[in-house]
């Protein structure tokens, strides 16, 4: 990686959204796609040989690249780090066969070739002999040891994305640069392996191995590749002529049949959506026991933390098997949007993950509507506005100039305001012609790269509305606006006047931006109209006075909506009579307003005061956030005990109604908000609920089965939370000796929760345990950290900062620190990490510690602001 001072690549970095913004973008195009590697020589398909090593974790590797040649070159230049090239010649109908001298510059992590005169356009072959290393941490091939009854096993397996392919096969590895791919592997005798395309041949080998010969797959990106090898079992199913699998280690089969189900039913759902279909004969849904968070959603092999796909009929919580259904469909949308129809390069991420986070919504909805996949949206993108409402945010589509920073670029705005902005597009165009634009689009582009503009074209042509016009406001310029509300009643009519203005939580905006803003305005129980928000301000009519006026009833938009105090007052009115949508987004803007100093604390508490019987969970889930960021706030104050009085009253009597128990007939919702409630009622210390707890994790400790799976996270984190060494030291053994990905996460998260400093301490240093998956050990430290620990996880850290550093993968090298001070409100802390990771790391780091201690300092600032507030409010 090329280093700069830290201050020039922050100016650069704003120069280059500023020049983003200006301009519109074209429609994609191989030669003008950004990327470090020349576009006159591109590959055509790799024939790749590999033979890992699994008792020294390295691998042998050689590979034949058909080429072409675009134009005269005398430099063939490609992507590899961590690999020796043993050797290497290119071979063509007018040269023969010419050895050729690697180059390789690990800062630029690029493979160069240089000719001693310039080769003809024309179709030529690179073949090389390399090696390389299998890593622990999810990087390229990497290895996992695990348990399987009892005994101690090791597999296998590969994450590219965004820019490690590189580090298993020289390759041209970026996105727009697509090729064929034919692995083969050699692998013990006693392991099956998957890639993207089926086995096409095996064959024993001396030496306990065996060679397995997979198919050619599509035209792909290089970070689609896929191989995983161990001792594996396959549930397999069929769907629409596509044999679908469920991969999992030894013993774990059980935990397949639902996503085996959820696969077969959201392929169909799919097929039919996107008029596409699925065009690979299998596709594998690969469980693996550690090395990634989430998944990777490879061409045909999609690969899982095994703890995001498999769901055990007996143990499994509700909320964690609807976590796995999303994950799910998200990772198989990405099959289209990302696989089959690709961004040209990573300043359209987007277009891969915020559409597949739309996609999984979208399914959630049509297969689960009473999960109401859709207010949860609504809750999540609370975060993603907060975080774009600060002048460290960056567009949806944003400048990414290095590997380094595609790595940043996933991202809560990525995938959570382009999701976001997705829906508020849909809603404006209409579900029919939104459809007809995305098939059009997967259709014309398919096995290609597209940019944002290919999209634009194709649902303006479908709907013929402005979408490139509209669309560009909300993904080239970063931020949103909060729309004011004010009406009056002349003649019997109402008038109602929009106006918008930019939204910041941190400092007042200095750009007088304006965004085309579709903006439903109708009555409570009435009908709604779009109206176009296009200037600083317009006007709409309604025919009568009656009814409470209500603007984005469907809660649609990503802005905020302020009204005037007559207008708050009528909805604030009838808060148990309104819409779910209406309702959540009631408080939640108001909750905005508080936090922009728009509005007084006391205003939001009277309000949230009516919602004492509220039966969604996903609003409570929001107004419970809310408090808990004031809990947050109030650590180390004299009015703590105020405000976790306040929780405790505006639960108690909701929750007295529903008991501690289940009961016949009752909705997953109702089961998974008597865990919420009591989760936090322990957290606000809450003496029954605590007791309570306990008292049921000493049951637990005795018969697992008697804690019920609704009340597992309840009862494990009461017990994390107020562990003594007796009960810490028995959650921490079954850490240790579980063979479940589950069950380890949710024990290490009850861990982290612990408030003595001295059991804090132990769970600290099990994120440098040779035990516990890589991947595990990276959220270890700060969830340590965000349960009253920052002091301690950051010293920690920072006495280990090689030995943690070695397990991150490519998303957590430039976050590691930040997101250990993630929580803070102290302004100390946001000078450390900048401090710290100016002398430490390099500056796309610094981008990423930057917006963390922006996060802290307005947290610091909102705290100042509130708290005198708050002492009035609550006394």
């Amino acid at each position: 990686m090329r280093q700069f001072p830290a201050k020039r690549l922050a100016t650069g970095v704003a120069l280059a959204v500023a020049a983003f913004a200006a301009h519109a973008e074209a429609p994609y195009k191989f030669s003008a796609t950004p990327g470090k590697l020349p576009k006159d020589v591109i590959p055509l398909q790799y024939a790749a040989h590999l033979v890992p090593n699994l008792a020294d974790n390295t691998f042998l590797g050689s590979e034949s690249v058909e080429i072409e040649v675009l134009s005269p070159t005398s430099t063939i230049m490609l992507n590899a780090v961590n690999i020796d090239i043993d050797a290497a010649t290119l071979a063509g109908r007018d040269i023969g066969e010419l050895k050729l001298a690697p180059q390789i510059d690990k800062e630029q992590e690029t493979l160069s070739f240089h000719l001693s005169r310039p080769l003809a356009p024309g179709r030529y072959k690179l073949a090389l002999k390399f090696r390389g290393t299998i890593n622990r941490e999810g990087r390229g091939m990497f290895h996992m040891q695990y348990k399987a009854g009892g005994v101690d096993k090791k597999m296998l397996a590969t994450t590219m994305e965004p820019t490690d392919a590189r580090r298993m096969l020289p390759t041209w590895d970026e996105p727009s640069f697509r090729a064929t791919f034919k692995l083969t592997v050699d692998v013990p005798a006693s392991f099956k392996a998957y890639s993207n395309t089926p086995v096409e041949k095996q064959e024993k080998l001396e030496g306990g191995l065996q060679r397995i010969w997979f198919g050619v797959t599509p035209k792909m990106p290089s970070y689609l590749v896929v191989l995983v090898a161990g001792e594996l079992e396959r549930l397999a199913g069929k769907q629409d002529g596509v044999d679908i699998g469920i991969v999992t280690t030894e013993g774990k089969l059980a935990s397949a049949a639902y996503p085996l189900a959820v696969t077969r039913d959201v392929l169909r759902y799919y097929n039919n959506y996107f008029g596409v279909p699925y065009p690979l004969a299998k596709l594998d849904q690969i469980a693996i026991p550690g090395g990634i968070n989430g998944a990777m959603e490879n061409w045909g092999g999609i690969v899982y933390n095994e703890s995001a796909l498999l769901v055990d009929p007996k143990t499994t919580p509700d909320n964690v098997r609807q976590d796995t259904f999303r994950v799910n469909v998200h990772e198989v949308a990405h099959q289209w949007f990302g696989n089959l129809v690709t961004m040209a390069w990573w300043d359209n991420l987007w277009l891969n993950e915020g559409f597949a986070s739309w996609m999984a919504a979208k399914a959630t909805d049509h297969f689960h509507p009473e999960w109401r996949p859709f207010l949860d949206g609504q809750v999540n993108r609370e975060s993603v506005m907060n975080q774009d409402a600060r002048k460290t945010t960056h567009p949806i589509q944003t400048p990414v100039l290095n590997e380094s920073q595609a790595a940043s670029a996933f991202d809560g705005i990525t995938y959570g305001k382009g999701q976001a902005f997705l829906r508020m597009l849909e809603a404006y165009l209409g579900e029919d012609q939104f459809r007809k634009g995305i098939r059009a689009y997967i259709a014309k582009h398919q096995y290609s790269n597209t940019t944002s503009a290919d999209l634009w074209a194709a649902l303006e042509k479908a709907s013929g509305k402005p979408v490139e016009k509209l669309a560009s406001d909300w993904t080239t310029q970063p931020g949103f606006p909060v729309v004011k509300v004010a009406q009056v009643c002349e003649g019997g009519k109402r008038k109602v006047t929009l106006s918008q203005e930019q939204f910041r939580l941190d400092e007042p905006a200095k750009e007088q931006r304006l965004w085309n803003v579709p903006v439903q305005v109708g009555t409570v129980g009435g009908k709604a109209y779009y109206t176009l928000l296009s200037g600083a301000s317009t006007t709409v009519v309604q025919g009568g006075c009656d009814g409470a006026l209500v603007v984005d009833p469907m809660s649609v938009g990503f802005f905020r909506v302020q009204y005037d105090q007559a207008s708050f007052a009528a909805l604030a009115a009838q808060v148990p009579k309104l819409p779910d949508t209406t309702r959540l987004k009631l408080q939640a803007d108001a909750w905005g307003m508080v936090m922009a100093d728009r509005m007084q604390l006391d205003s939001y508490l009277k309000l949230v005061s009516k919602y004492g019987d509220e039966p969604r969970l996903a609003v409570w889930d929001a107004i419970l956030g809310n408090l808990t960021t004031l809990d947050n706030l109030a650590l180390g104050e004299a009015e703590r005990p105020l405000v976790r009085r306040f929780i405790i009253d505006l639960i108690a009597p909701k929750f007295a109604k529903m008991g501690w128990d289940e009961k016949a007939g009752e909705t997953t919702e109702e089961r998974q908000l008597r865990a919420l409630m009591a989760g936090t009622l322990a957290r606000a210390g809450d003496p029954a609920a605590i007791a309570e707890g306990q008292k049921r994790f000493a049951r637990y400790l005795a018969d697992p089965s008697s804690v019920s799976p609704s009340m597992i996270g309840f009862v494990l984190g009461v017990a994390g939370r107020y562990a003594d060494a007796a009960t810490y030291q028995a959650m921490a053994a079954r850490v240790m000796q579980t063979e479940s990905t589950e069950e380890r996460n949710r024990l290490g998260s009850a861990l982290a929760k612990a408030q003595d400093p001295a059991l804090a301490a132990h769970t600290l240093q099990m994120a440098l345990s040779p035990h516990l998956p890589a991947q595990a050990t990276t959220w270890i430290v700060p969830s340590v950290a965000a349960n009253e620990h920052i002091d301690q996880a950051w010293a920690f850290a920072v006495a280990n900062r090689d030995a943690l550093m070695k397990n991150q993968d490519s998303f957590g090298q430039n976050r590691a620190f930040g997101n250990i001070v993630y929580s803070s409100s102290n302004p100390a802390h946001a000078d450390m990490l900048e401090t710290y990771v100016k002398q430490h790391f390099g500056p796309e780091a610094l981008v990423d510690a930057e917006r963390v201690a922006n996060g802290i300092r307005t947290r610091a600032a909102l705290k100042a602001r509130l708290w005198p507030q708050l002492r009035a409010a609550l006394k």
